[in-house]
């Protein structure tokens, strides 16, 4: 079973439909390709000798594309494991400025931060705080700048780490803003990308951003590979993995040739697919109109905010999240839960729980997401689906909200 281009899975006589881009954007075809024609090369990426220059010039050649995506020279890439690993290691009390320790005291997050983020990274839980959010899910910047001015003022320096674009509602946050307060006070700010890359601008330029981290399985590249950018000349972060001079030194062990090939040419890639962007958030515009006409009582969270144009993530009360993912899954379409299942447990979104969203909904949230090969058939084939699981919702004692029978696009 592969995920063709424009997004079906192909499996049987049938083909799937694949809306789940913020989890997994399909491999795409220029990253298969270098992938396959990385494997061949038998060299270390550290020798010298001609097979191992021969992987160097294709890890570099990736870091040059991965560094054209973010904005940055390629010397401030460091290839790392993903997303995760690359935030962790952005999240250190123990960086340096110009040669000295940063000495920062303290780590700000906002409350609907990636789970990575929200553990802290290498900073002890004592000196990490969280900042609330609004109701749509964006940082609350008169709190954040309350807080950094209560660390200044105790002689300590924050690192504030806030993501581009929500993983579960798309909303966008006011990064530029609050680069602002962060460096107006000397602090350093982490911005975690992996969901906006390929997706709205990431130069870590336009963010005012120190450090920011990328995954390549969001842009069609392979899983099990990222990047930490270095956007600062005299920032040196503290490795997180030790024991190699690999990475500039800022990160050991033998780089995996393969994938970084892989995230090179799916980074060149999303820079073209770029041009998709208006086609997508079109998509998502009609489909969210569907979705109440189908039902009325449809909540879609954060939609008064600005947002990745392929994201939605809607409520219906009283529907259970992993009942409707199964059923769209009988009906050949791949969907996300707002809900974390840990243990056997399904639990409520921690994001919309911090949007003031009350635990019975957020049980109920399901997120779409559509990328670069999306289609109109594609959101078409859910909304027929839609349609049918709607109906017997209703059929079975669902709230009784009008159905509409035959919903047409609202132009």
């Amino acid at each position: 079973m592969g995920i063709a281009p424009g997004g079906a899975v192909a499996g049987g006589t049938s083909e799937r439909v694949y809306l789940d881009w913020n989890a997994c954007a399909p491999l795409h075809p220029d990253a298969r390709e270098a992938m396959i024609a990385a494997f061949d090369l038998v060299g270390n990426a550290s020798s010298v000798h001609r097979e191992g220059r021969a992987a160097r010039a294709v890890v570099e050649e990736a870091r040059a594309r991965v560094g054209a995506l973010a904005g940055v020279e390629p010397a401030r890439i460091v290839f790392t494991s993903g997303g995760t690993e690359a935030n962790v290691a952005a999240l250190s009390p123990d960086h340096r400025i110009e040669g000295r320790p940063a000495g920062t005291t303290r780590l700000i997050i906002s409350a609907v931060e990636h789970p990575s983020v929200m553990a802290g990274g290498r900073f002890p839980p004592e000196r990490v705080s969280v900042a609330p959010v609004d109701g749509a899910g964006r940082i609350d910047l008169a709190r954040l700048e309350a807080m950094i001015a209560a660390e200044t003022a105790a002689g300590g320096r924050v690192m504030v780490s806030l993501m581009a674009a929500n993983n579960e509602t798309g909303i966008i946050q006011p990064v530029v803003e609050a680069a602002r307060l962060v460096h107006a006070r000397g602090g350093l700010l982490h911005v975690d990308a992996v969901q906006a890359a390929g997706r709205m601008k990431t130069e870590a330029g336009a963010f005012g951003a120190d450090l920011v981290s990328l995954s390549a399985h969001k842009i069609g590249g392979p899983k099990g590979v990222g990047a930490l950018v270095v956007a600062r000349s005299d920032l040196d972060p503290a490795p997180l993995i030790t024991g190699g001079g690999q990475e500039f030194r800022r990160r050991a062990g033998t780089e995996a040739v393969p994938a970084i090939a892989g995230f090179g040419a799916a980074a060149l890639a999303a820079q073209a697919d770029h041009v998709k962007i208006d086609h997508i958030r079109a998509l998502r515009d009609w489909l969210e109109r569907e979705l109440v006409l189908i039902y009325g009582g449809t909540v879609v969270f954060s939609s008064t905010g600005e947002r990745l144009p392929g994201t939605t993530c809607f409520a219906i009360r009283g529907m259970a999240a992993e009942t409707a993912m199964i059923a769209l899954d009988l009906a050949g379409i791949a969907v996300s839960s707002g809900a974390a299942c840990s243990s056997g447990k399904v639990a409520p979104s921690h994001v919309l729980l911090a949007m003031g969203v009350d635990a019975a909904l957020a049980k109920a949230a399901l997120r779409i997401s559509l990328g670069a090969g999306s289609t109109r058939e594609d959101v078409e084939r859910f909304v027929a689906a839609w349609r049918g699981i709607i109906g017997r919702f209703l059929a079975k004692g669902g709230p009784s909200t009008r159905v509409a029978a035959n919903p047409r696009e609202l132009v």
